[in-house]
């Protein structure tokens, strides 16, 4: 047995990481310590000082264990490396795990490229973000594109132009100047691809400077042609700008400004990504587990967690107050970048007004985010109170069953049954069955079949409910008598216009206020099942019309097979037709209208 008094003796005055375990042998919190030994037992100590959190986790402390490391730096990276894995219930957790694009130029090839990627690589090639909005780096990406007819394409040059490969289909529409020809020189190639890095290092100014100089070059050699193509790039340039980026700077700065808010349940961090002194960019995140929590460890643990799986780290990180192990992140994080990083808290200034900015959309996310759980809560937990409280259940249904009937005509009939476990569809218990039993149009023999295989299979619901009447309901209380078993049953039914209306039972009927939550968590079970049973139906009849005799007709593919079905509407049509009328079934030539003929006679 762990006798946590004996092991506190034991504990080094080094510095180090600790996990603490819960009596399952679980990992319910990771932490870091210059000295493990000072740091550990203070968890143990009075508790008059500590948050109600950590006294929590105390009270669950059955065991721990710690890895000493050679300094406080290690200590730091191998604690962000355990909370990611395990993911401890009382550390701060960030519950995001984004990634963002990237443009890559592969200057380390003589012919580059510019390509939107995931990961940034140390393979030489530049790299630009990350950028938070996708369709801005395909846009930037097209614009490009349109006005620099540089290549797409992974080929080797050197390999093509040896062995005089066909240019392939860019080339000819303009789009590539085909350097895979060898009809252009590197140095002729490589001035387009230094105009693009200015343009993406947020020198489009520069750019256009220089596109407007060649414009009038042109203009003034009467080349008219060449000059109207770069006014285009030019004003094509000018759009993406105005469209794209928001300056913040005259200077030539990459940060990231970070700010936060939070309540008793959560916190939001937003971040702002400023390139080259323009916003490319904004982010929130929620963390977990910050109830109890002061800023300054929030902040610290979602600067730890965040730029750990970061692939750019910018050179200055602008932070509104001072974090937990400022100093030891300023020397983990400039290792990883190669250079110095620097983590600022400003008092006055720009970089203040940036931080208040950000502040702001951090609130203002923190609030819609509260009132989106809260929303989700009363149209979930919320709504299953509600409807105990209707039904005159004793406590909420954890877990509610439905099922609905489908057929067309009476043909064809299945029943489906959908989950919802905690208020919330559990797709991976939903189920779909063929009827077996029952011949004919029988919705109410149907419904009482499929419950009756469900229950043989035990572990009952807490609630079933029929989409559909008293009819249903009394068909599935014969099933329920049978084996003696007493659940809560009730039908979904509709009014007039085939929307829900309200819940019948044997008994008692309810009609249902149409503006409440329970209302739209009914109507939201009964729109699940009919919508599973529809889709069920229908794959079903879709595999009936793949799958036919026709299929073993030699000369009788699939586009033979739809053209004869939409010609004759049914099999037996077409067992019926002579060879003239076969013939005349588009794509049917004499020869397959006779082997159709013939089939359908072997056995006469």
């Amino acid at each position: 047995m762990f006798d946590i008094q004996e092991q506190l003796k034991k504990l080094p005055a080094e510095p180090g990481v600790y996990l603490m375990k819960d009596e399952n042998d679980k990992i319910i919190y990771v932490g870091k310590a210059v000295s493990l030994k000072n740091r550990v037992r203070q968890y143990f100590q009075s508790s008059k000082n500590h948050s109600s959190k950590v006294k929590s986790m105390v009270k669950n402390i059955k065991s721990f264990e710690y890895i000493i490391t050679d300094s406080e730096l290690e200590a730091l990276i191998l604690e962000c490396n355990l909370i990611k894995k395990y993911r401890p219930k009382y550390n701060v957790l960030l519950r995001d795990d984004k990634t963002y694009p990237y443009i890559k130029v592969t200057v380390n090839e003589d012919f580059p490229r510019v390509l939107k990627v995931r990961r940034v690589l140390r393979d030489k090639a530049k790299y630009f973000g990350p950028y938070t909005n996708v369709e801005a780096v395909n846009d930037t990406l097209d614009v490009i594109r349109n006005i620099y007819p540089i290549r797409t394409c992974n080929v080797d040059i050197e390999r093509a132009i040896k062995s005089n490969m066909r240019p392939c289909l860019n080339l000819h529409i303009k789009r590539c100047v085909g350097p895979c020809t060898g009809n252009v020189s590197k140095e002729e190639y490589n001035k387009m691809i230094e105009e693009i890095i200015l343009f993406l290092s947020g020198k489009e100014e520069t750019l256009i400077e220089i596109l407007k100089e060649k414009m009038n070059k042109c203009s003034m050699e009467f080349n008219f042609e060449e000059a109207a193509l770069y006014r285009d790039k030019i004003i094509n340039l000018q759009d993406m700008m105005q469209k794209q980026k928001i300056d913040v700077s005259t200077e030539d700065v990459n940060q990231d400004i970070i700010a936060m808010a939070y309540n008793d349940e959560e916190a939001c961090v937003q971040s702002f990504f400023i390139r080259h002194g323009k916003i490319v960019g904004r982010e929130h995140f929620i963390l977990e587990g910050t109830k109890d929590s002061d800023k300054e460890s929030i902040l610290s643990s979602f600067v730890k967690q965040f730029y750990m799986k970061a692939e750019y780290i910018p050179k200055e990180i602008i932070i509104e107050c001072g974090i937990e192990d400022q100093v030891v992140l300023e020397e983990w994080l400039s290792n990883i970048k190669g250079q110095k990083v620097f983590i600022r808290v400003p008092q006055k200034g720009d970089k203040k007004s940036l931080i208040s900015m950000v502040k702001k959309n951090a609130m203002e996310y923190l609030e819609k985010f509260s009132n989106l759980n809260k929303r989700k809560y009363e149209r979930s937990e919320g709504a299953l109170i509600e409807l105990a409280e209707v039904l005159g259940l004793e406590e909420p249904p954890r877990r509610i069953e439905s099922y609905d009937i489908s057929n067309i005509q009476g043909v064809d009939s299945i029943g489906v049954m959908v989950v919802f476990t905690n208020g919330l569809k559990d797709k991976k218990e939903y189920r779909r069955y063929k009827i077996k039993t029952v011949e004919g149009p029988n919705d109410y023999d149907s419904m009482a079949e499929i419950v009756d295989r469900r229950l043989k299979k035990g572990d009952f619901a807490d609630l079933i409910l029929l989409d559909g009447g008293k009819g249903q309901v009394s068909a599935v209380q014969k099933v329920f008598d049978k084996y003696g078993i007493d659940i809560p049953l009730w039908g979904m039914y509709k009014d007039d216009k085939h929307r829900t209306k309200g819940l019948i039972c044997a008994s008692k009927e309810i009609e249902l206020d149409k503006t409440s939550n329970l209302y739209r968590f009914v109507a939201s079970i009964q729109e699940e099942v009919h919508n599973y049973a529809i889709s069920y139906h229908r794959s079903l009849r879709n595999k009936s019309l793949t799958k036919s005799s026709l299929d073993d007709i030699p000369g009788v593919g699939e586009k033979r097979k739809k053209a004869l079905l939409s010609h004759f509407k049914s099999i037996e049509d077409i067992k019926n037709a002579s060879v003239e009328e076969l013939s005349k079934v588009e794509g049917l030539n004499k020869s397959v209208a006779e082997n159709i003929y013939d089939y359908f006679r072997k056995g006469e």
